[in-house]
């Protein structure tokens, strides 16, 4: 159970990272090649985007030991939730975007289950 919990986490630590790097290298541009980006739009795109990033180291240094970083884990799974309901905000409000978005959105929806799973996990380990 432990194992596969950490497998998971630094699986999809992975996706926010690249979401991270791509978002702080080629900015808010990528999205819309050849036309102009406001640079507000630009630097808040970067800015955010490292935010992914920080989210991938976060995980990273939980995992190793992650029975014992509850707090950590429901902060971030916290963090990744109400990311979803944002992004499920925008769908309602703007429309549908790309797939991998609502999927993202999905993954991030169930992110509170991460912090059950791990829950169970630290119990678990509480019980030895």
């Amino acid at each position: 159970m432990r194992n596969g919990l950490q497998i998971v986490l630094a699986i999809f630590s992975v996706v926010p990272l690249a979401f991270g790097i791509s978002g702080v290298f080629f900015g808010a541009g990528r999205w819309l090649p050849g036309e102009a980006i406001p640079p507000e739009l630009d630097n808040q795109y970067r800015y955010l985007s490292a935010y992914y990033i920080s989210l991938a180291f976060l995980l990273w240094w939980a995992i190793p030991h992650i029975e014992r970083h509850a707090t950590l884990i429901r902060i971030v799974t916290f963090v990744l939730f109400l990311g979803g309901l944002s992004r499920l905000w925008s769908f309602v409000d703007v429309g549908w975007a790309s797939q991998m978005q609502v999927a993202g959105m999905v993954i991030e929806l169930a992110a509170p289950l991460i912090a059950v799973w791990q829950g169970f996990v630290a119990r678990r380990h509480d019980a030895r």
